[in-house]
């Protein structure tokens, strides 16, 4: 990012490392002559903030050289988030599938592992044995524990985000209200010993937004993902922030009633994700004598080539779409993405056929409805930018480093 930096929330005396951490992540100040510019400080407090950075280990010299000052005088050595010095674990949860990563703290996957791990077998249980993935895979990556920060997570149902705890969820028999952020953590220690971090959960639908809007389309302040699935849900993306809601339930379009009269696993009838989901398609697939027991089922299906299952994705898509109409109406987003098992050429066929005929013109004028990025890995990227965010985030970050003695 390029051009002249605005000032900083805190100014003076107020701004804090954490702040000049910000700046320097963000790219709106990478050298001194610019963190001063943009805060107020002196160039000796300027100097012994990033003194603090220096010594935690999180900021280097840039291996760009020097580059002009701002203020004038001698070229300026650029300064640069070093994410060499942690590493964050994440993982994303399916209702019968799994992946598990290592990451850096700008998001590259260093080691990553999928497999099978049914939700339905209840928290204890999945999250020991995440504890034991993760455990491999520092192993792999050639990390040790202790260099963990922290552990992101996304799952298949609604999530208090203050508490990290799921709430009420459809498909994930015995989670509700479960201590998953313990849990996690104590498996992480249980396996290699180390001491307890951060966990951070959030629903997977936002995750993936999150993600997809970070690495692909930073530039959109209105950013829509609907994931179908083994159900539907969907995340937002608003300036760059996750929109949850006053209690983690936003983006749960799956429960919108569209007049069927199919009994969803909510206990409801007439449910979008009873009828439009990879879940439903699969059903209506082995009514017909194809097997299929879920939407992974379906996606292999559709992969091959298979007739009735394109037939039937390209219907569930015009329902998808119906829905969608109302969606981006209200939000006016400028990405719609869709994502999961169905998101193929027939689904998408049937979302644009429906969304362009229900919404207004004016609603779709500037909206592009295109397909992930980063398939499958999507999740485990949210999850992982999402715990960085926060414990890089300013107050965060200047309560670490008074921790660490920095």
């Amino acid at each position: 990012m390029t051009g002249r930096p605005g000032r900083v929330g805190k100014s003076g005396s107020q701004a804090s490392a954490g702040d000049l951490l910000e700046l320097v992540r963000s790219g709106r100040a990478v050298t001194r002559g610019a963190l001063q510019q943009a805060t107020g400080l002196s160039r000796a407090t300027v100097g012994q903030r990033l003194d603090r950075l220096f010594r935690a280990g999180w900021l280097r010299e840039g291996a760009g050289g020097p580059v002009d000052s701002p203020l004038g005088g001698r070229p300026s050595i650029t300064l640069e988030f070093d994410d060499s010095h942690a590493v964050v674990l994440a993982a994303d949860l399916d209702t019968r599938h799994a992946r598990a990563a290592v990451l850096t703290l700008t998001g590259e996957i260093l080691a990553e592992h999928a497999g099978t791990l049914a939700v339905e077998e209840g928290p204890d249980a999945v999250l020991g044995e995440l504890g034991h993935w993760f455990a491999e895979l520092l192993t792999k990556a050639g990390h040790r524990a202790e260099e963990v920060c922290g552990i992101g997570l996304a799952v298949p149902g609604p999530v208090d985000s203050e508490t990290g705890r799921v709430v009420q969820p459809p498909i994930m028999p015995g989670w509700d209200g479960y201590d998953v952020r313990g849990r996690l953590s104590r498996a992480l220690t249980e396996h290699t010993g180390a001491p307890a971090v951060p966990v951070l959960v959030d629903n997977d639908a936002n995750l993936m937004a999150y993600g997809e809007q970070r690495t692909g389309h930073p530039d959109c302040t209105a950013f829509v993902l609907v994931k179908v699935s083994t159900g539907i849900g969907a995340g937002v993306v608003v300036g760059g922030s996750i929109y949850r809601g006053v209690d983690g339930g936003a983006g749960d379009i799956g429960h919108i009633r569209v007049g069927a009269e199919a009994l969803c696993r909510c206990g409801s009838y007439g449910c979008l994700a009873a009828v439009a989901s990879g879940g439903a398609v699969a059903r209506r697939l082995a009514a017909s004598g194809v097997p299929a027991a879920s939407g992974s089922d379906v996606r292999d299906l559709l992969a091959a080539g298979h007739p009735e299952a394109a037939a039937l994705a390209r219907e569930a898509g015009r329902q998808v779409g119906d829905v969608l109409a109302t969606v981006v109406t209200l939000l006016n987003p400028g990405v719609l993405m869709i994502a999961g098992d169905l998101a193929g050429t027939p689904f998408l066929t049937g979302v644009r056929e429906l969304l362009y005929q229900r919404a207004l013109p004016r609603s779709t004028a500037h909206l592009d409805v295109v397909t992930s990025r980063l398939g499958e890995r999507a999740g485990l990227i949210g999850a992982g930018a999402l715990v960085v965010e926060h414990l890089y985030a300013p107050d965060r970050a200047e309560q670490r480093l008074s921790e660490m003695g920095v």
